[in-house]
């Protein structure tokens, strides 16, 4: 009876249409991303990358198919709301990354590119050390969650520059 249940769930799990994440497919062989080494939002970056794709990472500019390149970003607090006597009750987490990828000659696979995160996180003055852990925490996940949306960002990319495919497509149209 065990038997049957497994191959029974195994069936049903298979005919969902489930499947593990798995290896992304990022169109580039070699990839330079242009972070310092001691920048969290890099570290994780580039253990992502080496561990779930085929991409060979590269710490110089100019041996890489293409370069991520961070062009601003933003962890902010801001008050959401105040209880009757004016204290806060809840804050809202913003954290905003713009990036763009592009080649050695500049030509864009993506675009700048910007990614805005938000999470609502509820504040009681008798808990503060338990609040600024919690902070803390959602901004760490805000983190992997900006590094999931990045690697699906270079996943879509095209395989060649952008301005060169519209240089290419006005040239066959001559």
């Amino acid at each position: 009876m065990r038997i049957f249940a497994i191959v029974v769930l195994g069936l049903v799990t298979a005919a969902c249409g489930f499947q593990l994440r798995g290896q992304a497919r990022l169109p580039f062989e070699t990839l330079h991303v242009a972070l310092p080494d001691i920048s969290p939002l890099g570290i994780e970056l580039k253990r992502n990358i080496t561990a779930g794709t085929h991409t060979r990472l590269v710490p110089d500019p100019a041996a890489a198919q293409a370069t991520l390149t961070v062009v601003s970003e933003e962890r902010a607090k801001t008050i959401l709301s105040l209880d009757a006597a004016g204290r806060v009750r809840e804050f809202k987490l913003r954290y905003v990354l713009g990036f763009r990828v592009h080649d050695a000659k500049g030509r864009d696979y993506l675009p700048q590119n910007e990614i805005r995160l938000t999470r609502d996180i509820s504040f009681a003055d008798t808990q503060v050390l338990a609040k600024e852990s919690e902070e803390l925490l959602l901004f760490r996940d805000m983190q992997s969650d900006m590094v999931q949306q990045i690697l699906r960002r270079l996943a879509a990319a095209p395989a060649v520059p952008i301005a060169f495919e519209a240089t290419a497509k006005d040239a066959a149209t001559r």
